[in-house]
Parts: C-alpha cells; structure tokens; sequence
C-alpha cells in the first residue's frame, strides 16, 4: 500500500495560501502571496531536510487543480532542476478535480467524480508514495476521510491573520504522534506527525 504524505508550509496562525508568491492564490482578495519567500526564510538546512527526509526516496505526486496548474505552468521548462525541477517530471502526476480538465503536463492522470473511493484505489495500488503539496482543498479531503499517512508541516515566524488554513473544514478530531522535528538557521520548524487514534469525548474528561 502507499503512503499518502503531506507537505504543507504554514504561518504561526495556521495560514497555508499562496506562500511562494504573491498571484499563487488570490481567491477572496488574498494580499499576502508570497509570505514565505519574500523574507529570505530558505536555507542550506532547508534544503538538506527536502533532501533527506521527503524526497529522498522515488515518489508520486497527488495534487488539486491550483497547485497542479501553478506547478505545470513552471516546472515543465526546469526540468534539470535538481532539487524539484527533475523528479517531479519523473514522478507520475495524479491531478484531483471538480470536474475534467486538459492535463497539459506529460505523466498526468486525472481524478474525478467519487474522488474518494479513486484515491483509496490508488493508495491500494503499487507504486511510490504519494506526495501532496499545497492543494488545500485536497487537503480537506484527505483529512475528513483519514487518508493522510505522514504530514511534514514547515511553520514560518510569520503571522497573517486571513487566508486558507492548513486545519480547516476537514479536520477530524485526531490524536498525532511526532516523529520528527528540526529547527532551521531561520526560524523555521519543520515537524513531522502520523496519525495515531480517533480522539473520544470521553478521552478528555477530568
């Protein structure tokens, strides 16, 4: 079976929308794209964590439309890119949307209708993990159906106080144990979390 892993960069304030740039994601008059490159937060250790503890072994890619658009839109003229650029034109891109659409990168599939039950297929099929990134609205999905295995969360010293969050909508009460946690020359923590157990009513009484 594959893992279905997040990797989420977020504010101290839980804010996931549009963090490398400021037209990324604009819906409902969003002003702060970009919040997580504008400030020079990304270092070598950043860069050594990616390396290491995500992508260091063959993967998939599991994407909503907007960061499927956002990513086809640029990677596919950087392929020799190292660090992202070359194994995201080699991994196999599954594309999760409303409705059908013209997949304009090569490698893509697309997932639609019972979204639900086709990405419990494809979590039953051989084949690498499956990587998310971005793609809160898939996001969503995945948490209110307990479909995620691992989530990496990078949480920036920065506060918003609008936007999209990571732990929205399809949060289910959960219990979470930590696996890993790493601090960068920045000040960004980068944690990861596998689910461990529904949280009961009862669990909390005094």
């Amino acid at each position: 079976m594959r893992k279905i892993i997040t990797t989420t960069f977020v504010t101290l304030d839980g804010v996931m929308q549009a963090p490398g740039g400021s037209k990324e994601d604009t819906a409902e008059g969003f002003i702060y794209g970009g919040w997580m490159t504008d400030y020079n937060y990304w270092d070598e250790k950043a860069d050594n964590i990616m390396d290491t503890k995500i992508q260091a072994a063959p993967f998939d890619l599991l994407l909503g439309k907007i960061t499927y658009d956002i990513f086809a839109a640029y990677w596919p003229n950087h392929k020799e890119e190292q660090r992202w650029g070359k194994p995201y034109d080699r991994a196999k891109k599954y594309v999760v949307a409303d409705k059908p659409f013209k997949l304009s990168w090569s490698n893509s599939a697309l997932i639609t209708g019972d979204v639900v039950a086709e990405i419990k297929k494809l979590k039953n099929s051989d084949g690498p993990d499956l990587l998310v990134y971005g793609s809160g609205k898939l996001i969503q999905t995945l948490l209110k159906n307990n479909l995620i295995d691992r989530l990496h969360i990078w949480t920036f010293p920065v506060t918003i106080g609008t936007g999209k969050k990571l732990f929205a909508e399809g949060t289910q009460p959960e219990r979470f144990t930590p696996v890993n946690s790493k601090i960068t020359s920045t000040g960004v923590i980068f944690a990861t979390y596998e689910p461990l157990e529904p949280l009961k009513p009862e669990s909390l009484a005094g």
